[in-house]
């Protein structure tokens, strides 16, 4: 450990070349929310807007150290790791080569592009990733090229660890927690391995989101597995095998210390924290913060850190993450409606809205019987409650209809 403890700080110290520590910020609004001193570790603000130039740097200053001649670096990424590797080839004036799936948006294409300048040669290719992985795998042995992995790697753990020496030395003390968000779990790894030797008092939490919890199915089996099915919402940490390394550094954690937030929920704190406290997070990013409320029992009077990972946040996505996070809270339905065909039963209906309740969507669907036609219903409303009252009224009046919004199937092919 102390081995480790000493290249993480040693690593933390030649980050300097490349960009100042990034903040450790005291929220003053989810202190007095959860009645702690909540500390959030801002890796969003890192000049990639993420922690994952640390580990490309370190790893990439270790083989050039180890191997002089190796001058050409190649990763797979549609995100954080591409923009982080990008940057790094352009700060050691190496070439690059970045591979990204066909369906990559094209501001992540055009960012990484920006940071490697000509150092950097983008090539797109496979519509999943993991076909897009294995042609990259394919050109480095073609090429001779050295292959630099998002996570598993004992230099990028290493490199990440670098956010812990950091944390550590800006709080001053030991915190109570820290909550770290999992994807692959290069970051958990270095972070959990430097402070359980240089802050052993400090507990930990771990987040992964629900469509990708690949360290709890791991934890399961005693060893990394591939899911079957991955919801690439959160795509800075939906991963669906944790790495062979990272489970190794990450085997003693316990279960019950891994907790999973819904996609839906983290669009709540998305916004929560654009509209509060003006930070720009994205999905991935607001992880360790989603989960507070899962712990607002045990932290109170406590220190605790949030790690928040990224802020690479494309605004397109923004009607989205409020549809979702509209949706979690309740104040947004959609539902099936069987209306009669005669007159003046759409009034009747829309007679039955309250002052807050507004008609986001209305189509009709198909004339399902003579006397009656299906209709598509967007509700927005204030208060959840609302909707209570609503249907209340619609059974006493005989209406029919079905709500549809947390039906996956029917809601991915009508919403």
């Amino acid at each position: 450990m102390t081995d480790f403890a000493d290249a993480a700080r040693q690593t933390t110290r030649a980050l300097r070349d490349l960009f100042p520590r990034t903040p450790m910020q005291r929220n003053d609004f989810l202190s007095r929310k959860y009645g702690a001193e909540i500390w959030l570790k801002r890796e969003d603000l890192s000049p990639v807007r993420s922690y994952k130039l640390r580990g490309a740097y370190n790893a990439m200053r270790k083989v050039r150290a180890n191997q002089p001649h190796q001058g050409h670096f190649v990763c797979a990424s549609a995100g954080n790791h591409a923009q982080g590797v990008a940057f790094a080839c352009h700060h050691f004036g190496v070439q690059g080569t970045i591979f990204m799936p066909v369906t990559t948006p094209q501001q992540k294409i055009d960012k990484t592009r920006a940071f490697g300048a000509d150092h950097v040669r983008i090539v797109l290719t496979g519509d999943y990733f993991d076909q897009t992985l294995a042609a990259s795998q394919r050109f480095c042995r073609e090429e001779g090229a050295y292959f630099l992995s998002p996570f598993d790697d004992e230099d990028v753990i290493e490199g990440q660890a670098s956010v812990a020496v950091e944390l550590l030395d800006q709080l001053g003390r030991s915190p109570d927690l820290v909550i770290l968000p999992v994807g692959g779990g290069g970051l958990s790894s270095g972070v959990t391995r430097y402070l359980r030797s240089e802050s052993p008092g400090t507990e930990f939490r771990f987040v992964e989101p629900k469509g990708g919890a690949s360290l709890t199915a791991a934890l399961a089996a005693h060893e990394p597995v591939t899911l079957k099915r991955v919801d690439n919402f959160v795509d800075g940490a939906a991963v669906a095998r944790v790495g062979d390394r990272t489970f190794a550094a990450l085997s003693w954690v316990n279960p019950a210390e891994v907790l999973i937030a819904p996609e839906d929920r983290i669009c709540t704190t998305m916004l929560m924290m654009l509209n509060t406290e003006g930070i720009v997070l994205e999905p991935a990013g607001a992880l360790a913060i989603d989960v507070l409320a899962d712990l607002a029992g045990e932290i109170a009077g406590k220190t605790v850190v949030c790690v928040t990972s990224g802020g690479n946040f494309d605004f397109e996505r923004l009607p989205e993450v409020k549809e979702r996070a509209q949706r979690y809270s309740g104040v947004k339905k959609y539902f099936i409606l069987r209306m009669p065909q005669r007159p003046g039963a759409l009034r009747e209906f829309l007679e039955m809205l309250g002052p807050d309740d507004d008609i986001a969507r209305f189509e009709y669907l198909k004339k399902s019987a003579r006397n009656f036609g299906s209709v598509l219903i967007g509700i927005e409303t204030k208060e959840a409650a609302n909707f209570q009252k609503l249907f209340d009224q619609l059974d006493a009046a005989a209406f029919q209809y079905r709500d549809i919004t947390q039906d996956e199937i029917l809601s991915e092919f009508l919403i």
